[in-house]
């Protein structure tokens, strides 16, 4: 059996970094991963959905990866998500990361092209083979990419060696233990949407990985430290508090991560620039959704912490 201790606990997803003219700022992404050091959490998740991935080209996501590697230092399990819309950028980026040094890689399914499962597996493998001494992390998100990870595909990709799990972004929360059950204690399954945390993790994820970690890490932490002790009771209480304030951070105009940076430069004194278009930048009609959603933040730290 291998040891997956370093992928269990909490992982916030990376947010892209930009400077003022909209370009990757490698000074913003090396603040953002010591935030997360200082922050102690788990690991980070880079290059996926909350780094805005599909809007970025391979060597805008090489240099964030760089940067995060370099401020790190080895205090963060890192999975690098390096899924591109065809193989060969896709394998650039997997044979990138382990260079690095980086714990995993992970990845969605093709998109826009309904392609049958036997192909979706041929460009997994195919990813997984140029990076051939580095875990591999399935990425389920088929509200987003259009395809579901079904069970037959997962028993497929567990013939490759390299795989050690899912990170589940569906909404049913029984998918969590349809693949922990089918897989075993082998392999790691992570929470996916923020909103359910603590189902996920009660019903077998061992770890979460999400977009709305890096607002309030401190709050999905206490979660996780809760759900390990069984003080369920406790832990409801603060998902629930946390998921008022993803509902109020998702009733902007603007995009969400644009809410979140803005709530990070308020709280935390990160500047980490906008959102990519087509993303929707924020608007002045969202300030006061911004500052309310960043006031609810730190009213809960002060609340549970």
């Amino acid at each position: 059996m291998r040891n997956l201790d370093k992928y269990k606990g909490v992982i916030p997803a990376f947010y892209a970094c930009y400077d003022k003219d909209g370009n990757i700022s490698p000074e913003g992404v090396r603040a953002l991963t010591k935030y997360f050091v200082d922050k102690k959490v788990k690991g980070v998740y880079v290059n996926g959905s909350s780094g805005e991935c599909i809007y970025q080209s391979v060597e805008d996501r090489k240099i964030v990866l760089e940067n995060v590697m370099e401020a790190a230092e080895g205090k963060l399990t890192v999975i690098n998500h390096v899924a591109c819309n065809n193989t060969k950028d896709s394998q650039e980026l997997a044979a990138h990361a382990e260079k690095l040094g980086v714990d995993a890689i992970a990845s969605i399914p093709p998109i826009y092209f309904h392609l049958p499962e036997y192909a979706i597996a041929e460009y997994w493998n195919d990813i997984s083979a140029a990076a051939p001494n580095t875990d591999f992390v399935i990425y389920n998100i088929p509200q987003l990419a259009g395809v579901a990870l079904t069970q037959s595909l997962f028993a497929e990709m567990r013939k490759n060696p390299r795989v050690i799990g899912v990170k589940n972004s569906s909404m049913p929360v029984q998918d969590i233990q349809m693949f922990k059950q089918a897989a075993g204690e082998d392999y790691i399954v992570f929470n996916g949407p923020d909103e359910q945390f603590i189902s996920g993790r009660v019903i077998g994820a061992a770890g979460g990985i999400g977009g709305t970690y890096g607002a309030m890490p401190e709050l999905f932490l206490k979660m996780d430290e809760l759900v390990k002790a069984g003080e369920m009771e406790k832990a409801c209480e603060i998902q629930y508090d946390a998921n008022a304030i993803i509902y109020k951070m998702c009733s902007a105009r603007g995009n969400m991560y644009g809410v979140i940076k803005e709530i990070l430069r308020i709280n935390e004194n990160l500047d980490l620039g906008g959102v990519r278009k087509p993303l929707a930048a924020l608007v002045p009609e969202d300030k006061p959704i911004v500052e309310e959603a960043a006031k609810m933040i730190r009213d809960a730290k002060e609340k549970y912490l």
